[in-house]
């Protein structure tokens, strides 16, 4: 049986292995732990199965800056789902409990730079004709944004900063 909850102080090995595994790199693990010690992961999911955590997804501050004004978002990334245990919808699960979150926090929109194909399931579409652009160089339709607050990306436009701990990535 599958189980999400948000991560303890327990998880930190297992989630940067989840990671490592996923992405085949230690780049995503070390990211998560970064923005650990910076006190920056506003949400942090673990997927638990057989007493082992399988999948983790975290979401973190981002920046949406215009001429007149800068507000904060929240930015999902990284998601990770241990290869073994992949495909079997736990990677929904934690897209759609992390989303869920995000509507008990202040935050109005979230974003992800993402697969095209699979985050618009949840609800995401492309930012760029909302007026919201990533502040890297990236493929129009993998940017994308969610609204988690009505209204608020009716109030929202601007370039995205991610925090500085994504520059290692």
């Amino acid at each position: 049986m599958l189980t999400l909850r948000h991560e303890t102080s327990e998880d930190d090995v297992a989630i940067h292995a989840v990671h490592t595994e996923a992405f085949g790199r230690p780049q995503e693990g070390e990211l998560v732990d970064a923005l650990r010690r910076a006190e920056a992961l506003t949400i942090s999911l673990v997927a638990v199965q057989d007493d082992h955590i399988v999948g983790h997804i975290a979401l973190s501050p981002v920046t949406v800056t215009s001429s007149t004004t800068t507000i904060e978002a929240l930015g999902l990334a990284p998601m990770a789902v241990l290869p073994a245990y992949q495909r079997q919808g736990i990677g929904t699960q934690l897209v759609e409990a992390g989303l869920a979150a995000c509507r008990a926090t202040p935050y109005g929109i979230v974003v992800v730079l993402g697969h095209p194909h699979y985050y618009p399931r949840f609800g995401f579409t492309t930012a760029k004709p909302h007026g919201i652009v990533w502040e890297h160089d990236a493929p129009e339709e993998a940017f994308m944004v969610q609204e988690v607050k009505e209204g608020a990306l009716g109030q929202v436009q601007g370039v995205v900063k991610y925090r500085p701990e994504f520059e290692a990535v």
